[in-house]
């Protein structure tokens, strides 16, 4: 077994804790926070995707510690993130939708991956990392949440549910965390073109593609680019609440489609 020091190594530079870095928003996040001079430290389930990601941070003069696990078991979190320190930024990631089906035809494995991923695996990352940011008395939680948080559609009963829980929950982080001058941020994409249809649709592209026909959608830089901008505020400031929509959507139902050229 490799020293403790060895897989945590300890930085003078803001660290930044990246859930679920292993492609699209989180992927993009650990390189746009990197190049800001964070010391990154990303974690997914995927450890080839991770050791490509840390390659790619290390080459640009980064540095990058990896951990290969999975947010839903409660175990795995505390044993890997309860010995990091001096993690100044945490961006709860980590989420996904699976299945689009009215509720009388929902497959029940996929509501569990949902709620165990997008709520409690949120939940055991937050509570192994926040009482070293209040012993601290600073730090910075970003939640990525979702527009179906505060706008449920019709097939999306447990996904909208569980991006409901992370929008209440973001709202009363803030008022638990307030006195201790830990910042928390909650950010709302729309569409944003990623691996998330394929796995919503369980692998199937060309259904997964049909989402965006039309449609010139959010990337994963796009959030990447925002969530920098946030945590580069003056410490006086707090964003509670960030919404980000691509031009032609202006809610869950409301988007406009152009044919392609």
């Amino acid at each position: 077994m490799p020293d403790q020091a060895d897989i945590y190594p300890t930085f003078m530079e803001k660290r930044a804790l990246i859930t679920g870095a292993t492609s699209g928003i989180g992927r993009a996040t650990a390189l746009r926070l990197a190049a800001l001079g964070y010391d990154i430290v990303a974690t997914g389930r995927r450890t080839e995707r991770l050791a490509a990601l840390r390659a790619q941070i290390e080459a640009a003069g980064g540095r990058c510690t990896i951990l290969a696990f999975d947010v839903r078991s409660e175990e795995e979190v505390r044993r890997l993130l309860g010995p990091l320190d001096g993690i100044d930024l945490l961006v709860n990631n980590a989420g996904l939708a699976a299945g689009l089906e009215h509720i009388d035809a929902g497959d029940t494995a996929d509501w569990d991956a949902m709620i165990d991923t997008n709520v409690k695996g949120l939940l055991y990352v937050t509570r192994t990392i926040a009482p070293k940011m209040v012993a601290a008395g600073r730090g910075h939680i970003v939640n990525i949440g979702s527009i179906a948080g505060t706008e449920p559609y019709e097939n999306g009963a447990v996904y909208c549910a569980s991006k409901h829980a992370v929008h209440a929950l973001s709202q009363a982080m803030r008022a638990d965390l307030l006195a201790a001058g830990v910042r928390v941020t909650e950010i709302r994409p729309g569409m944003v073109e990623t691996e998330f249809s394929q796995v919503r649709f369980h692998g199937d592209r060309e259904r997964a593609a049909r989402v965006y026909d039309g449609v010139e959608p959010l990337t994963g830089d796009d959030i990447a680019e925002a969530i920098a901008w946030v945590v580069q505020l003056p410490a006086r400031m707090n964003v509670n609440d960030l919404v980000l929509m691509p031009a032609q959507q202006a809610g869950a139902y409301y988007t406009v489609r152009k044919p392609r050229p």
